[in-house]
């Protein structure tokens, strides 16, 4: 309160001192004014007259602008415009303004202007009571425990009233009651709070909830009241023991209980409420088995079953519960489970012993299986029976203690029944009953009763005739029910109708699949059918067979053409004339085609057709008749001679033809139609054809006889005895002893095979074999003797495995092949028979084992944990049996266990440990514990059941099952409680297991031993004396559990005792007021203080709980209160301006309830933390840049929220600004002019006002205000250029845009928009509009028309620039237009000047004219200029380019050497003038240049020239004879060669190709650099059934040719190509003077054909496709050549030109193949040409077709070596 009268102080002081320094002020006045109110005063009440108080005038006032002016954001108050007064604006709140200072001011501002003053005027706001008393917490809670001491005082802490004097809070009150009053007590600050006072001891029992009222009362007029409700909760202490409805609990459980399901509920209840009532029950002692299958509800103590219940492994289950309440105070109850027995348990089927396979021959009555039966339930649920499902040769015999036979009981039948799964059922008499299946898979074996069978009683065969020799044609099928060796079938063929040749060589069989292949090709015209027998025999012992018959068919197919009858044709395949009347009308007979197929059915049946007639709708035929009949009468324009070609068809498919042609003649008689059936000369057409098919004719005779001939050397070596060659050709001879095939192939698949030859011609780089899936013959292979079979896989790939039959390969290789197979078959037979004894024999002494059991029981008795090897009993004596009879009876244990406990010695029979025996394992808790097996003897075979009795020995120690027991018994539990220890487990029955507890002596427990139901023993620890906690706190005690075996057995468990304290000390704190300052800028988080309590209690006790009990809402929000160490923090920021002190008090309380108060007052201290605020009060922007210097901008208010010097504020400006601040009073300052303004230079201003306070450090404020200059127009537009220069080029677009004037204004807005606009230009001619025109908003100039730079090359315009003010300021600028040339004009030829036709005239040139002689000018010009004028001279064509050049920039043609007879006379040249553009523009002339010595000399060469010579027809004739000629010598030659040389090698390795062929350890043998060449050559290839690959590549071939491949030529000479598609002519060099003729042939490896070059065929032109037009297209050449021969022959000067007159570059051919059909698109033969005695050299008379000139010099020498003999 001081403090907050001290701070008003100051603030009156400093607004004192404010009004002082106001009155120094010349332009301010000196008075301030003051009025006070109460607050809420109505708006619109009346404040005072201010404008009186000022010494305004009314007149004044509209003139002075009387206003107020206040920083805040609240405007309280307001001054009237017309009478000056204050009025009340808004409401006034004192409370919401001042908060509890006592003296509350609100100040503002009064200004008045012209001129300018401030007033300050202060009011002064009085309190009223106007707010009530009220309770922060309007709802206080108390919790009091029952046992608190009178006098105890409780905090209810203090109201809040925001009023300030007599109008505060005064007095608080509580309504009677006769256990508590109030005290009222006052703080420090003078505020006052209430406590509680405890008057009058509480009982919860009577009483255990108050609720009472405290009033608050202000001393205001009238008094205000404010009210909290007081709600007191009663406490409990924990006095009562928990007690349990019942001391023993017992229920029974059926084992099938689901998990989950309840089990029962223990009750436990407590006197006592709260946590001292809440009860937790929990397991203190239970078995782990126990705990396995119960869980315990803790809140409720409902036990759930957590695990499945199982009779047969525990019966019975003991569990003890403890109840314990929040106290600790602790009470128990047992609980017995009893579970009882369900049929849960199916019974379980052992197979002891099983007898599978079993013949399909066993009698009745054999024993299958020996099988045991249990069940693991007790009682009828226990007792099992065994039958089987019905409709099984098998029966179930029941034997002695749970033990089964399974016998047959009816013959068995693998065929139908391979496998028998035979089901036991044991179905127990437990309600309802339960059954278990046992399925026991047995096998029938097999014996061989079952002969094959096809699949049908006959099968018919349809095979098309022509088939493939070796191909599949149907497949036979044959099954048998039996199985492995006796299901094996092996097929054949018995015999057939085919009488002439074996039936192997018609028809073969795959002995193992039964697929039929036929061995040859079947005609339907020789045979049609045939029958055959096919066997099928299995592989049983004695083999069972079968046989079914074959009918095979031969389908006809349309293999033969039709054969024509009549009317016969001659040898040339020509009909005879046939002579038609003239007069024959229509319909004539004219004759009858007769032909016959020697196919059948639809295959022969035929179709008349004409193809090709001389009228062809002269003649008809009848379709199926073939009648060639007149269709209409002759006419005299109709031609004598008519020739008809009829086609016969048949229906095939697809169908054959054959073809006959009629030649008719219309004449009355003979005589007349004579001269029309002789050939005539004068039809140059088909003159022309007929020597075009005797060429062909020719060319094919050749080579049909070239084919014989070969083919005769062929067979006479053949002939000769040469074994190896060509072994693949030879025919494959049918053995007479059958043919020769792999091991178990009985008339099996001959092997075919495959003959091909392949050439370069071959596109496809892949061939497809049928993959054969049988065994290939020896001889098959050419010349293959190695012995190793090739085997089929199924796929296509080949695999080679040598056969490896046994350890002596030799033996079974010298052994037939026949007799592998019955040795193999016997071997398997003989092992057969040998396991079958075996098996039968073993069936047969099992058989005799089982015919009787034995029905005694032998039982011992002996004591667990015996020694392995120790002796049980004479086992063999107590069943009577000798010791001879041991061995021979073979007595042994038989039992189901895992675990065999016993075993039977051999030599003495005696029953001896085998194992470890410990019968808690075994048995467990029962006391009878005993061990059941069976023995066995054999011949006959008797079972025994043993029984073991084991005896328990004392081997087991006690244990708890808890070792550490923890007790927490409260200090106020009283003497004679009881806590339960619960019991010790021992695994030994009977006096061995725990008799007795004993406990270490101590003065506060006893320990008394108890007996459960169950016979158990458990122990109790019993309270003698009262414990005191503060004397001694815990106890550790050790608990004895005895049993009774000698010597005794003990077990230990530890007792740990805690004593649990009671609540009877209230928390007491360090200090009851805590005083603390805090810095203002405290960060959030910061500790403020930490409040102590503590309490003497322990535990729940002793943990106390801090809160605020009272404390203001603005100080919750700013304060946090650890709950756990009393530590008070920061949690908002503090604000010293907002307030500076706060006041509060925290509560601690205990777990038990009780609580203490202390009280906290926490101090602010100020802070420079608030930077001076600067306010604008009123701004003038924009201002003109013209205002004289001390304008005033502007009315700033600066502020500092702190204190002190804190609060003292400086203001200047930031930067040098033509402005200046003026501080006027009471935080006011002035901003002004100091100097001129321009808006060009600086448009705005930037003012930044720096505030700064006094603190430490001083804080400092920046306000930047915007003062915007208004603009002038005092700028007139400037260009950015003082003149502009333009180029535009020529022929440029209308319209288009071709310069831009810019021009600026340093003003603004209207005062800175320009408009262009042109003034004048220099062209006078037209208006300066059609030429240009500008935007007057861009100053874009943009062309009206398209300039041409040769009318004018430049104008010139003026510009002006205007801006939009007032008055307008202009600016005008020169610019000049340049027109730029552009390439748009192409040269022009002035000399030499054009004719009519576009040529030049002639121009004659001396022959003798020297080189460099000046023939001609010419001369051109270019409308363009500069470089675009710049002309070059070409010569783009010449008849002969070297004989002129032309100057490149004169354009003079001269003479580049001087005239050579062999030059033409006539010459063109054809020169092109071109600019130096770009892109350029050219013009062409043409000259032609004549060499004569004058006029008359040149005027020939002048005029056109028919070159087009008369070929004569007969030399077709003779190039036809002579290639024929040649032809016919060369293969003579090449066949005589051949003879010869094979007479005289007599080399074995003759035509190797044609032989096996061993992989070339040099790579591939192809010929190097092949590709796809045009002479095709040939691969050679035997391809049988061997071929397992599917197929075949060709590889390109890279490499020179091997020597074997050229048939022995062993020259070694590569064929080397060059890679190209020219062909090079070499041609002598034709002087004056005669040279010798080159006898070389030799040319460029492009000129050849075949694989030395990879030419394309089809290059320029088209190349004949068919074989037979390239033989003839080769023999007229030859005949070309022959020609030339004679040709050379003739001329001795050697000049040959190749065909006389013909055209160049035709060879002399016809016009067939004339002019059209030149050298570049024939493959050059003339390498392969050998003319005999000739010197002529075969060449191109059209001159060099690559490009190159002709040798200058004579041939190329001639190359010596292996070539030339090539």
């Amino acid at each position: 309160m001081d403090r907050e009268h001290k701070g008003n102080g100051r603030a009156l002081r400093r607004q004192v001192l404010l009004l002082s320094l106001l009155s120094f002020c010349s332009w301010a006045a000196s008075e301030q004014i003051q009025y006070s109110i109460p607050e809420e005063m109505p708006k619109g009440s009346l404040v005072g007259n201010l404008a009186q108080d000022l010494g305004l005038s009314a007149r004044e006032l509209a003139q002075r602008n009387l206003h107020a002016v206040s920083v805040d954001d609240m405007q309280y108050f307001t001054i009237s415009a017309e009478n000056g007064k204050l009025y009340v604006n808004d409401r006034i709140d004192r409370e919401g303004i001042c908060d509890t200072t006592t003296l509350c001011l609100v100040n503002f501002e009064a200004v008045v202007e012209n001129p300018l003053n401030i007033f300050h005027v202060t009011v002064v706001i009085e309190d009223i009571n106007d707010n009530a008393p009220y309770f922060a917490n309007g709802n206080i809670r108390l919790e009091i425990s029952e046992s608190s001491a009178l006098g105890t005082g409780f905090l209810l802490g203090k109201a809040e009233d925001p009023d300030i004097g007599m109008n505060s809070l005064q007095k608080y009150q509580i309504n009677p009651n006769q256990y508590f009053t109030v005290e009222v007590r006052e703080s420090n600050d003078g505020k006052k709070f209430a406590d509680l006072v405890l008057q009058k001891p509480l009982d919860r029992e009577r009483e255990q909830s108050f609720q009472l009222t405290l009033f608050a009362i202000d001393g205001g007029e009238p008094r205000k009241t404010g009210t909290s409700q007081i709600q007191i909760n009663v406490s409990d202490t924990n006095d009562n023991f928990p007690v349990f409805s019942q001391e023993h609990y017992k229920v029974k459980l059926r084992e099938n209980l689901p998990v989950g399901s309840f089990v029962l509920q223990t009750v436990a209840s407590d006197d006592d409420e709260g946590t001292n009532a809440q009860i937790t029950y929990h397991f203190s002692n239970v078995q782990l088995n126990g705990q396995e299958k119960f869980s315990l509800d803790p809140v409720n103590g409902t036990i759930i079953l957590k695990g499945p219940l199982d009779f047969e492994e525990t019966k019975e289950y003991t569990v003890r519960v403890a109840a314990k309440d929040g106290g600790g105070l602790v009470t128990h109850c047992n609980i017995e489970i009893t579970v009882l027995d369900e049929n849960d348990n199916s019974p379980e089927v052992s197979i002891v012993s099983l007898f599978s396979p079993v013949p399909e021959d066993s009698l009745s009555g054999t024993l299958i299986a020996l099988i045991n039966v249990k069940d693991k339930d007790t009682g009828n649920n226990g007792k099992v029976t065994c039958n089987l499902q019905k409709h099984l040769p098998f029966k179930i015999i029941p034997s002695s203690n749970n033990y089964y036979k399974l016998q047959t009981d009816s013959p068995l039948d693998r065929e139908k029944h391979s496998e028998y799964n035979i089901t036991i059922t044991a179905t127990d008499q437990g309600t309802p009953p339960l059954s278990t299946q046992k399925t026991i898979s047995l096998l029938i074996s097999d014996i061989n009763d079952n002969s094959p069978f096809f699949e049908k009683t006959s099968y018919t065969v349809y095979v098309p005739e022509n088939n493939p020799s070796g191909a599949s044609i149907f497949t036979v099928k044959a099954l048998d029910p039996d199985m492995d060796q006796n299901s094996q079938i092996t097929y054949s063929i018995l015999y057939s109708n085919i009488k002439e040749l074996p039936i192997s060589s018609y028809i073969s069989i795959n002995s193992e699949t039964g697929a039929l292949y036929a061995q040859r090709s079947f005609d339907y015209e020789q045979f049609r059918e045939f029958q055959l027998q096919v066997k099928a025999q299995d592989g049983g012992s004695p083999p069972l067979s079968s046989n079914v018959t074959m009918r095979v068919f031969i389908l006809d197919q349309n293999d033969n053409s039709p054969r024509i009858l009549s009317p016969s044709q001659e040898s040339k395949g020509s009909a005879l004339f046939e002579m038609v009347p003239r007069s024959a009308e229509e319909g004539y007979l004219v004759t009858k085609v007769v032909a016959v197929d020697a196919d059948s059915g639809h295959n022969a049946w035929l179709s008349y057709h004409v193809i090709q007639a001389t009228e062809p709708r002269f003649f008809t035929v009848g379709s199926h008749t073939g009648e060639i009949r007149t269709s209409r009468a002759f006419m005299e324009k109709d031609a004598a001679k008519q020739k008809l070609v009829i086609l016969v068809k048949d229906n095939g498919q697809p169908s054959l033809s054959a073809t006959m042609t009629l030649n008719l003649v219309f004449a009355e008689n003979f005589q007349e139609a004579l001269p029309e059936m002789k050939n005539q000369s004068s039809l140059p057409d088909y003159q022309s054809d007929l020597q075009f098919y005797l060429v062909l004719a020719l060319a094919l005779m050749s080579f049909l006889f070239l084919l014989t001939v070969i083919l005769a050397i062929l067979m006479k070596l053949r002939k000769s005895g040469n074994p190896k060659f060509l072994q693949c050709f030879a025919p494959v001879p049918h053995s007479k002893a059958g043919a020769i095939f792999p091991p178990n192939f009985e008339d099996g698949t001959l092997p075919y095979s495959y003959q091909l030859c392949l050439s370069s011609e071959s596109r496809k780089n892949e061939f497809t074999f049928l993959t054969p899936n049988i065994q290939i013959a020896d001889n098959i292979l050419c010349n293959n003797t190695s012995g190793v079979p090739i085997l089929g896989n199924g796929e296509n790939s080949l695999n080679s495995e040598m056969e490896n039959t046994d350890k002596n390969p030799s033996a079974d290789q010298d052994m037939p092949e026949e007799g592998k197979a019955n040795f193999s078959a016997r071997r398997m037979n003989g092992r057969h028979k040998e396991n079958s004894g075996s098996v039968r024999l073993l069936f047969l002494l099992l058989l005799s084992l089982f015919c009787k059991t034995a029905s005694e029981q032998i039982q011992y008795s002996i004591p667990e944990e015996m020694e392995k090897g120790s002796s049980v009993g004479n086992l063999a004596k107590d069943l009577g049996l000798s010791p001879g009879e041991i061995a021979s009876r073979n007595l042994h244990v038989l039992s189901l266990d895992k675990e065999q406990y016993f075993t039977i010695s051999t030599e003495n029979g005696k029953l001896y440990v085998n194992d470890r025996i410990d019968r808690e394992g075994i048995c467990g808790e029962t006391i009878f514990c005993l061990i059941n097996f069976e023995v066995m003897v054999e011949n006959p075979m008797n079972i025994f059941h043993v029984t073991v009795a084991i005896q328990d020995i004392n081997d087991n120690t006690p244990h708890f099952l808890n070792k550490d027991i923890r007790l927490e018994p409260s200090e106020l539990t009283l003497p004679g409680a009881r806590f339960g220890l619960g019991h010790a487990e021992d695994s030994d029955v009977g006096m061995n297991s725990v008799q007795n507890y004993q406990l270490t002596s101590n003065q506060y427990f006893t320990l008394e031993t108890r007996d459960s139901d169950d016979g158990n023993k458990y122990a109790e620890l019993v309270l003698s004396k009262q414990l005191d906690r503060e004397s001694e706190s815990s106890f550790y005690l050790t608990l004895l559990a005895v049993d009774g075996g000698k010597p005794a057995r003990t077990g230990t468990a530890k007792i740990w005792i805690n004593v649990i304290d009671a609540n009877d000390n209230p928390p007491v704190f360090a200090r009851e007021l805590y005083k603390v300052s805090m810095m203002e800028n405290a960060p959030k988080g910061s500790s403020v203080v930490q409040v102590k309590a503590t309490d003497r209690d322990e535990g729940s006790n002793a943990q106390l709980i801090y809160s605020f009990s009272n404390i203001a809402e603005s100080a919750r929000k700013m304060f946090l209160l650890d709950p756990q160490n009393g530590t008070i923090r920061v949690i908002e920021t503090l604000d010293f301006e907002g307030k500076d002190k706060y006041t509060m008090m925290i509560e601690a309380k205990d777990g038990g309830g009780l609580v203490a108060h202390c009280k906290v007052e926490i101090k602010i201290v100020d802070e420079n933390d608030n930077a001076p605020e600067i306010v604008l009060v009123s701004s003038s922007s924009p201002i003109r840049e013209d205002s004289a210097s001390g304008t005033l901008v502007a009315l700033i208010n600066v502020k500092d929220r702190d204190s002190g010097e804190n609060g003292n504020i400086v203001c200047h400006l930031l930067s040098n600004l033509p402005f200046q601040i003026v501080s006027t009073s009471n935080n006011y300052y002035k901003l002004l002019t100091d100097g001129a303004l321009d808006r060009e230079n600086t448009p705005e201003y930037n003012i930044t006002i720096t505030a700064t306070d006094k603190g430490n450090p001083p804080l400092s404020t920046l306000k930047t205000i915007s003062v915007q200059i208004s603009d002038i127009n005092d700028n007139p537009p400037a260009f950015e250029k003082p003149s502009y220069t333009a180029y535009v080029p020529e022929n440029n677009p209308s319209g288009a845009s071709i310069f831009r004037v810019k021009a600026s204004d340093q003003d603004l807005d209207r005062n800175a928009r320009i408009i262009y606009s042109i003034l004048k230009s220099n062209i006078e001619d037209l208006p300066l509009s059609s030429y240009v025109s500008i935007n007057s908003e861009t100053g874009i100039i943009y062309a009206q028309r398209s300039f041409d730079y040769e009318q004018f090359r430049e104008f010139q315009l003026q510009v002006e620039a205007r801006d939009g003010g007032s008055p307008p300021l202009s600016s005008v600028v020169t610019m000049k237009v340049f027109i730029v040339d552009q390439n748009d004009n192409s040269p022009q030829i002035l000399y030499p000047s054009k004719g009519v036709e576009g040529s030049a005239l002639f121009e004659m040139i001396p022959r003798s004219a020297e080189a460099d002689y000046l023939v001609t000018k010419v001369v051109a010009v270019d409308a363009d200029s500069g470089h675009n004028a710049w002309l070059s001279y070409h010569l783009l064509q010449a008849t002969e380019p070297g004989l002129f050049t032309i100057g490149h920039h004169t354009g003079e043609i001269r003479t580049s050497r001087t005239f050579l007879e062999r030059d033409a006379v006539k010459q063109r040249l054809i020169v092109l003038v071109k600019d130096n553009g770009h892109p350029s523009l050219s013009a062409t002339v043409t000259l032609n240049l004549v060499f004569a010595e004058n006029f008359q000399e040149a005027l020939p060469e002048m005029k056109n020239q028919s070159n087009s010579p008369d070929y004569q027809s007969d030399l077709q004739f003779y190039l036809v004879l002579a290639l024929a000629l040649i032809s016919f010598l060369f293969l003579l030659t090449v066949i005589l060669a051949i003879l010869m040389k094979l007479r005289r090698s007599g080399n074995p390795t003759f035509l190797q190709c044609f032989g096996p062929v061993p992989p070339s350890k040099a790579g591939a043998i192809f010929p190097p650099n092949f590709e796809d060449g045009t002479l095709p050559y040939s691969y050679q290839l035997c391809l049988s059934s061997e071929s397992r690959k599917n197929e075949l590549t060709f590889l390109t071939p890279n490499i020179q040719i091997a020597d074997h491949v050229l048939f022995g030529d062993k020259s070694g000479e590569p064929l080397t190509g060059n890679e190209g598609n020219n062909l090079d002519s070499e041609v002598a060099n034709m002087n004056m003077q005669a040279q010798p003729v080159n006898t070389d042939w030799r040319f460029s490896q492009a000129q050849r054909p075949g694989t030395s070059g990879s030419q394309n065929g089809d290059e320029n032109g088209t190349w004949p496709n068919n074989q037979f037009d390239t033989e003839m297209l080769q023999a007229m050449i030859l005949a070309s050549a022959n020609e030339a021969a004679a040709a050379a022959a003739a001329n001795p000067d050697g000049n040959s030109t190749l065909g006389g007159g013909a055209t160049a570059g035709t060879m002399g051919l016809s016009t067939r193949y004339g002019p059209q059909f030149t050298l570049q698109h024939v493959p050059d033969y003339r390498q392969n040409v050998y003319i005999p005695g000739s010197t002529a050299t075969l060449s191109n008379a059209a001159g060099k077709r690559d490009g190159k000139p002709a040798a200058s010099g004579g041939g190329n020498k001639k190359k010596s070596g292996k070539k030339e003999k090539k």
